[in-house]
């Protein structure tokens, strides 16, 4: 159990890091792929569960396209995909307008046109699927002469579902489906005592619970998505991994052959590696 000296009421912010492996999926063979996010919406309409109050809170965040973009960015070590923003369009395009109109009035019909917006070859569509909460619920304890430890655990499921189609054609090239559990579990002790003939109580209750952050789940969830996306996509020949090196390993060469021959000195060998003396 984890002392109560080390749970502290606020930590310094940390920098987000990938929780799996993504910087060690295979570079790709080409080009960087330019891919465009609209969004990745909470399609569940799951509220946060609760036992006794009706909550409004999504289960789920409403944000997880910033998870997927990062995502996306960063996998590969940053040779997959380009992603080209297409979440906050409307501010970026009244920003390219703002440019364009101030060009226009300082430097008239000189001014200098801004440079046309990169398109993206593919979309990334999708969302959060499902959300189920006490999919798996359970616990343990026992008690001797009042005094005992026990443990319950709480298990809820979320879905996700991402599909990369194309710009040309509309066709839904590849699509992914990801389950990932969020488990929740709780421990402590209970003490229950009767002192002086049965006269006087002596109670105590302590107890720990740790409750798998939903973000936690949900990015972990993308990150495998993107990497079974590349994977299956390589299995459908979208696109190739790009082949690793191979070190040319020269063979060592023998005493013998190493050796610069002498005049007179022999040049045949017994089974032994012994020289064979000829006249």
């Amino acid at each position: 159990m984890r002392p109560l000296s080390d749970v502290q009421a606020a930590s310094d912010p940390v920098v987000s890091k990938p929780i799996l492996a993504i910087n060690k999926v295979p570079a790709p063979q080409g080009p960087p792929i330019t891919v465009a996010v609209y969004n990745f919406r909470d399609l569940t309409g799951q509220r946060k569960p609760s036992n006794t109050l009706s909550l409004f809170s999504s289960a789920v965040t409403q944000g997880a396209e910033s998870y997927l973009i990062k995502t996306l960015s960063e996998v590969g070590n940053r040779q997959w995909f380009t992603v080209v923003e297409r979440v906050g369009l409307d501010n970026l395009l009244k920003e390219r307008q703002m440019v364009k109109q101030t060009r226009e009035i300082y430097d008239g019909e000189k001014a200098k046109m801004l440079p046309p917006l990169t398109l993206a070859g593919v979309i990334i569509e999708g969302g959060i699927i499902d959300y189920n909460s006490n999919t798996l619920t359970g616990g343990t304890g026992a008690r001797w002469l009042g005094i005992g430890p026990y443990t319950q655990y709480v298990q809820d499921l979320v879905v996700i579902s991402l599909r990369l189609v194309s710009v040309q054609t509309g066709e839904v090239l590849t699509s992914i489906t990801i389950e990932k559990n969020l488990l929740s579990t709780a421990e402590g002790v209970t003490v229950f005592k009767f002192f002086n003939t049965a006269t006087r109580a002596f109670e105590l209750d302590s107890s720990q619970t740790f409750n798998e952050p939903g973000n936690y789940a949900l990015r972990s969830a993308i990150e495998q998505g993107v990497i079974e996306l590349i994977q299956q996509g390589e299995r459908q020949g979208l696109w190739k991994f790009k082949e690793q090196p191979k070190n040319d390993v020269v063979p060592p060469q023998s005493k013998s052959a190493a050796a610069p021959e002498k005049s007179g000195s022999p040049n045949f060998v017994d089974s032994s590696g012994q020289p064979i003396q000829t006249n």
